[in-house]
């Protein structure tokens, strides 16, 4: 089983999730987790949750993910999760949380 990312309010209330049931983000994370200290800290078996001040660093690191995706099922879960991402940027009291297993 792979990821849910939830684009969440403060409160916990989710706005929009992509899932990621093929566990496709676990072979595209770990061709960039050596060189992207961002990207290293999603917790595979945990949570991780990045605030707006973090989406500048985090989406330029996102755009190495998107150059390893190969197939439709990658780069359309990529461009989602980047669209979630986009939104946490421009948002206050909104948070990008990546849910593990």
């Amino acid at each position: 089983m792979g990821f849910d990312i939830n684009l969440q309010r403060e409160n916990g209330e989710i706005l929009a999730t992509v899932g990621d049931p093929k566990n496709i983000l676990h072979k595209l994370l770990e061709h960039c987790l050596a060189d992207e200290p961002r990207l290293r800290e999603i917790d595979w078996n945990g949570d991780t949750t990045f605030n707006r001040l973090q989406m500048p660093r985090f989406l330029a690191e996102w755009e190495i993910v998107a150059r390893q995706a190969k197939n439709t099922d990658e780069t359309k879960l990529v461009a989602e999760i980047k669209q979630l991402a986009e939104k946490c940027a421009d948002g206050i009291h909104l948070y990008l949380k990546f849910i593990g297993d």
